[in-house]
């Protein structure tokens, strides 16, 4: 296999902003993403909710741009604009016609540097965020399942099992006072990375970034969360009512190795065996062959997350069927991985789909819909977790060095009921039946 050769190039400016910067001149196109290293197990206790009110926050308005400016600002540049929470970073990203670059890099200097948080911004944004986990966790079928419902049963450390999107109760007793001292605790430049990717000249680009951020003052960090685990010596299972959804759902979660961790990559690709799609070994065990589940699908996190990850499966099926009957079936699949291994017939595919999807996110949006957003995103997530941008072009040479031995050996080691949590959702109506 052909490594990579992705240009890439990096510096860090005097204020403590890593920069990170990949040309690519097939499009007059230019990527921008500031992520800052706060996410959701990363805010403080009794501040659940924060990172993801954070977010909202950012598009309120700053010193030298109005509120929703900065949207009017991009959009009318030809580009487009998003931002996003996850477990350990909250990111911010534009795609603008590459002569727009210069001002998509003033907006982002201008909210680092002077967000406008006031009591109007908290308020507004405060309901828009309840509103959301209304209508996307509690009025929706199987909503927030299972990634708000399994890490409180999983976990037991409050930075990996508290609710992630916010207690209301949080969300309602923060002051401003509270709100501007998160901003100045970690929207600083010395918990970021700026990454432009596309129609640029690193000089130049670089040299942008030292004219708008290098000026914002650094601030003094606090300790980084621990979001260590104590052992877990059981199983762990919990449930929790689904009142829209006609099917009983079931989520199982193996805590997987860290991405330090040897076994790290050898995880990744037992992963995609498993869940493959179609061709995953549990979709085609329990829907294809058994018949015994209505759809199944999974997977873990592995590239963007920095803390204990979970390779969790997700399995709907017909109230006829007990949750056990299913459970007991899914055990079967990875009795049988642990026992036989994993050929190499079956291996070769799994790394050629690893790899295509690898590409694949690289070219495209990974769901933002914007050029190269994938590469942006994974230079990110190498330059914050691993301090490496440039892992980008050798992250695949572990993968493809995984061999079947190494899949078997870590099947046996972590997909052990000792290491899982199991999340039962029942319908309300079977449950009162």
């Amino acid at each position: 296999m052909k490594n990579l050769h992705i240009p890439v190039e990096h510096t860090t400016l005097a204020n403590g902003l890593r920069v990170v910067v990949s040309p690519d001149r097939s499009a007059p196109v230019v990527t921008v993403g500031v992520y800052y290293q706060i996410g959701f197990r990363l805010e403080p206790f009794g501040r659940s909710g924060f990172a993801h009110l954070f977010e909202h926050m950012m598009f309120q308005g700053s010193a030298h741009a109005g509120k929703m400016e900065h949207i009017r600002l991009i959009n009318s540049s030809g580009g487009m604009l998003n931002g996003t929470t996850n477990y350990d970073i909250t990111n911010y990203f534009e795609s603008v016609p590459s002569n727009a670059l210069a001002r998509v890099l003033w907006l982002e200097a201008d909210r680092m540097r002077a967000l406008k948080v006031d009591d109007e911004n908290l308020r507004n944004q405060r309901d828009v965020v309840k509103e959301e986990v209304r209508v996307n966790v509690m009025n929706q079928p199987y909503g927030g399942f299972p990634w708000l419902d399994l890490p409180p049963v999983a976990f037991r450390n409050w930075p990996n099992a508290h609710n992630f999107y916010g207690d209301f109760a949080d969300l309602d007793a923060a002051t401003l006072a509270d709100v501007q001292h998160f901003f100045h605790t970690y929207y600083a430049p010395n918990n970021a990375v700026l990454l432009m990717v596309g129609d640029l000249d690193p000089a130049d680009s670089f040299a942008l970034a030292k004219r708008y951020f290098e000026d914002i003052p650094t601030h003094p960090l606090p300790p980084v969360a621990d979001v260590s685990e104590p052992p877990q010596t059981e199983e762990r299972r919990g449930a929790v009512p689904e009142k829209f959804g006609p099917l009983p759902a079931i989520a199982i979660g193996y805590t997987f190795p860290p991405r330090d961790n040897p076994d790290w990559y050898a995880a990744a690709i037992l992963d995609r065996a498993l869940h493959g799609g179609r061709v995953g070994r549990i979709y085609r065990r329990l829907v294809l062959e058994k018949e015994i589940a209505v759809e199944t699908d999974g997977g873990a996190d592995i590239i963007e997350t920095n803390g204990p990850t979970q390779m969790v499966t997700r399995i709907f099926h017909t109230p006829e069927d007990h949750s056990d009957t299913l459970i007991a079936a899914f055990d079967e699949v990875i009795r049988e991985i642990q026992e036989q291994g994993i050929t190499e017939e079956e291996l070769a595919p799994v790394k050629v789909k690893l790899r295509a999807d690898f590409y694949s996110n690289l070219e495209g949006g990974m769901g933002a819909h914007m050029p190269r957003f994938g590469l942006m995103h994974y230079l990110a997530c190498f330059t914050l977790f691993d301090g490496d941008p440039n892992r980008i072009n050798t992250v695949l040479d572990g993968f493809q060095a995984v061999t079947a031995a190494q899949v078997q050996a870590v099947a046996k080691k972590y997909l052990v009921s000792k290491n899982r949590a199991v999340l039962v959702r029942q319908p309300v109506a079977k449950a009162a039946a």
